[in-house]
């Protein structure tokens, strides 16, 4: 069976997006890979392809338990066999899981990295050995990256105890060029294809301010995209609540989202966020991660994030459709001070003080914001985007100016 047949009978579409083809058949040739393919870009189809193509189980190792929860529940309703482990299921559905892998029911299996270290299911998994073996949101295994995770550096470990090395391949939205090394050295791949679609998102527009009065700044903001769909980014629990309770005083349908809340609470969040019942999502980094929303029009950063991958990647949950969507970036002095503390407090705090710097010049930065994210990701550019807030808003004698430069 062709990757085309595939594509069209479970997924329902009638052409691969640029990238996703190359990243398959890299795949199917028996070949490492790291994919490195933007948000909305389609990057769990390059490995959801392969995983149906081939016999026996594929394990997917994932983050966060939303994450699994929300991949699943997608291929379930598209009828594909899958299924996750995690901590939240009972012994018995645990159990049951396990048998029905046994009986080769899944075709997908999602865990976490801390799943791979037990020494119970390492033996299961030798007695019943996937015959691919994904490694999703794969910048986690970098030090450099925005989101490491100590767990992912064991990963290698847990594929040499299996009696045949698998299909082994990586995915990731946001890696510069040392992150990248750093996932192919961590992970132990093997004569590795790294496969890199641009990072350009042109249908984004890229906007930052420094305000002393946020609140005010957000109103104002949210004016400009009435009735549409999107999320306001919150460092803190603290910040989400206030920002949640601005929002309802002045009549948006919004919710919250951030770990404090139950999971009943989230789980309905998420829920009435897809189905459009809300327009608003004040939420913490925990929030969006792996949703499948395509109508997302405005993505707000209420605080600076740590770093610029963690930024971009958020960001770029915004106009998956390919709508223009609008990118927005709050910031503050206080946000630096609270980040850099945040940041001394680390085992490796010069990474993260690093990653910091990055996102502190850009918030600072005097040129077109669309440029400057494409060459921190290793990408070469030249001209002006002419779709930031600083191509917009710049005087035309400073833009003349500039292209009698080229």
């Amino acid at each position: 069976m062709q990757p085309e047949t595939v594509l069209k009978t479970w997924f329902g579409y009638d052409a691969f997006r640029p990238g996703q083809r190359d990243v398959v058949d890299t795949i199917l040739s028996g070949r490492d890979c790291l994919a490195v393919l933007p948000t909305g870009a389609g990057k769990s189809l390059c490995f959801q392809i392969p995983a149906l193509m081939q016999p026996g189980v594929t394990f997917v190792i994932s983050p966060l338990i939303s994450l699994m929860e929300d991949q699943v529940a997608h291929l379930q309703q598209k009828h594909i066999p899958a299924a996750c482990l995690n901590s939240s299921m009972s012994k018995r559905t645990y159990n049951q899981t396990l048998q029905d892998v046994e009986a080769g029911v899944y075709k997908l299996m999602y865990l976490s990295p801390e799943r791979l270290q037990n020494q119970w299911f390492i033996r299961f998994a030798q007695k019943n050995p996937p015959s691919f073996v994904v490694v999703d949101e794969a910048h986690c295994v970098s030090q450099w990256g925005h989101d490491f995770r100590p767990a992912y550096l064991q990963i290698p470990d847990f594929i040499k105890t299996l009696p045949k090395r698998p299909l082994y391949a990586a995915f990731t939205a946001t890696a510069t060029p040392c992150v990248r090394q750093d996932i192919i050295t961590g992970l132990g791949m093997n004569d590795s294809a790294a496969i890199v679609r641009g990072f350009d998102r042109p249908n984004l527009f890229f906007s930052k301010k420094s305000v002393a009065d946020k609140d005010r700044a957000l109103l104002d903001a949210l004016e400009k995209v009435k009735d549409r769909s999107g999320i306001v980014y919150c460092a803190t629990h603290q910040n989400t609540e206030k920002v949640f309770r601005l929002l309802q005083r002045k009549g948006y349908a919004a919710a919250r989202y951030h770990a404090g809340l139950t999971p009943g609470e989230r789980n309905r969040t998420q829920a009435d966020f897809i189905c459009d019942r809300i327009k608003i999502v004040a939420a913490t980094s925990a929030f969006g991660m792996g949703i499948d929303k395509e109508n997302v029009s405005f993505v707000i950063h209420y605080n600076m994030p740590q770093s610029l991958e963690e930024y971009y990647q958020e960001a770029g949950r915004a106009g998956r459709n390919g709508e223009e969507s609008y990118c927005l970036l709050l910031y503050s002095r206080e946000d630096f001070a609270i980040n850099e503390a945040l940041a001394r407090q680390q085992e490796k705090p010069e990474r993260a003080l690093a990653l910091l710097a990055s996102m502190w010049d850009y918030a600072q930065h005097e040129g077109c914001l669309r440029n400057y994210i494409l060459r921190y990701f290793g990408e070469d550019v030249t001209g002006e985007c002419g779709k930031c807030s600083y191509c917009k808003t710049k005087p035309f004698w400073q833009r003349f100016t500039n292209i009698l430069r080229i």
